[in-house]
């Protein structure tokens, strides 16, 4: 697979994207093994840009290996820098499959309370609301009722 071409403008913002990463993978005295690529290739997949650190003194060395890491795995050369090399591919999608069956998931609900004084900050609460709560006016979780019809509107259906 050839390498990722970027633009110097995107290349600029994955350098500052990894600036605070640390190494994941590391490549030893045995060099460029099939084991190396293949956890780079799994940190690729997990985190789309990765640090690899090469524990190797030779420059030339260091730049051969970022080239063929990022040929064998499609991904950019980012960055060369000492002794540390930043690849970047995208994140592959996950295959799901939809279920028709399935109900949707528990959900984070900010809820912010203003202050009855003006001067003071409103206050911030994250409340999870689950497939069968729901959220009061007052802000506090209550489970959901299942809703009941009158006996004179069951009356009438029969």
């Amino acid at each position: 697979m050839p390498a990722i071409q970027l633009t110097p403008a995107q290349r600029k913002e994955h350098r500052a994207a990894a600036h605070h990463l640390d190494p994941v993978v590391h490549v030893g005295g045995d060099g460029l093994t099939p084991a190396v690529v293949k956890e780079a290739d799994a940190a690729l997949k997990a985190h789309g840009l990765i640090k690899v650190r090469v524990f190797s003194d030779d420059r030339e060395e260091r730049e051969n290996m970022l080239e063929a890491l990022s040929d064998a795995l499609g991904a950019a050369p980012i960055q060369h820098i000492g002794k540390l090399l930043v690849l970047w591919r995208p994140i592959p999608l996950k295959e799901r499959a939809e279920d028709e069956d399935r109900k949707p998931g528990p959900k984070t609900v900010k809820v912010i309370k203003y202050s009855k004084r003006g001067g003071q900050r409103p206050q911030v609460k994250k409340l999870t609301v689950l497939g069968n709560q729901r959220l009061t006016p007052g802000g506090s979780v209550k489970r959901a009722k299942a809703h009941t019809t009158s006996v004179k509107k069951k009356q009438s259906a029969d």
